[in-house]
Parts: structure tokens; C-alpha cells; sequence
């Protein structure tokens, strides 16, 4: 069996109506440089942000409300679409954040599988969480419960 080609980059496209306010938070504030992109003139604006290395987390309603109370986020405030991006240091991120006047949804919290996570309200309606890795891959696949999916499926085969 062949393989398809992998993608080369994931684009997340957020139409937004306060598009220098997203700008701002984006680029600004949470520092993902800006590439050059095409747009035409007046209200036709785009922006393409550079965010490190993409993936796409697929979760059940019922992983993703375990996130929620991870994180410390009341129940029934989450959101089906939220975006998680990778930080060298939480607790900094939080703070440059709320220094620009973003509401922080959720403090600083360690998580059980050993992540800093926080929860900011970013434009456009979308929930941030900044999380910062305190261990590797390699030492979470020495750890009981990290698996793939597939791993998951034949571990509950008889």
C-alpha cells in the first residue's frame, strides 16, 4: 500500500472583522513573524504568520472537556475550535499577554501529562492555549498511557 504525500504546511485561516487587533495579538504579541502574502487594496487585507511546526490534534467532546478541567477552565466554556500553540516559557507568554491587555482564561497549570498549560481569549472569538513541554517525546513513550491512537486500539485487542 502507497502512502500519499504528506502536506507541507498546515494554514489555518481566521476571518476576522478587527483584523489589526488579531494582527496585533498574533504578530505582536505573541511573536510569530510575518511572511510576505498577496491581497489587492483597501478592506482586502492578509496577514501569514509563521507558528513553528503545525499539527492538527483530533479530539472527542469528552478528551477535549478533560482538557477543559486540566486546564482549569469552568465547565461548558471551552470552545470546538481552539488553537494550542508551543511556548518556550508559560508563564513569560502569560505574562507579555496580560501586559497587552489579553483576558487570561485559564492561569498556569501543570498538567498530567507533563505540560505548563495557560488559556488566553485571543480575537475572533478563538481560546489560546500557551504551553510549554517539560519533557520530551521520547520520555513520554517510556510513560504508561501515551500511545498513538492506533497503539490504543490493538493494546484493547484480546
Amino acid at each position: 500500500m502507497t502512502h500519499p504525500p504528506r502536506p507541507k504546511q498546515l494554514r489555518l485561516i481566521i476571518e476576522t472583522d478587527d483584523f489589526e487587533e488579531a494582527l496585533r495579538f498574533y504578530r505582536d504579541i505573541l511573536g510569530m513573524p510575518e511572511q510576505v502574502a498577496f491581497a489587492t487594496d483597501g478592506e482586502d487585507r492578509v496577514a501569514i504568520l509563521h507558528a513553528g511546526v503545525a499539527t492538527i490534534e483530533l479530539a472527542t467532546g469528552v478528551h477535549a472537556r478533560n482538557i477543559d478541567a486540566v486546564e482549569g477552565m469552568p465547565p461548558g466554556s471551552g470552545s470546538s475550535l481552539r488553537m494550542a500553540l508551543e511556548v518556550e516559557d508559560t508563564v513569560d507568554a502569560v505574562a507579555r499577554v496580560v501586559d497587552a491587555g489579553v483576558t487570561v482564561l485559564a492561569a498556569p497549570t501543570h498538567t498530567p501529562f507533563r505540560s505548563l498549560n495557560a488559556r488566553v481569549q485571543g480575537p475572533a472569538g478563538w481560546q489560546v492555549t500557551l504551553f510549554q513541554e517539560c519533557e520530551s517525546l521520547e520520555q513520554r513513550r517510556e510513560r504508561p498511557g501515551f500511545l498513538t491512537d492506533g497503539e490504543r486500539d490493538r493494546s484493547s485487542e484480546p
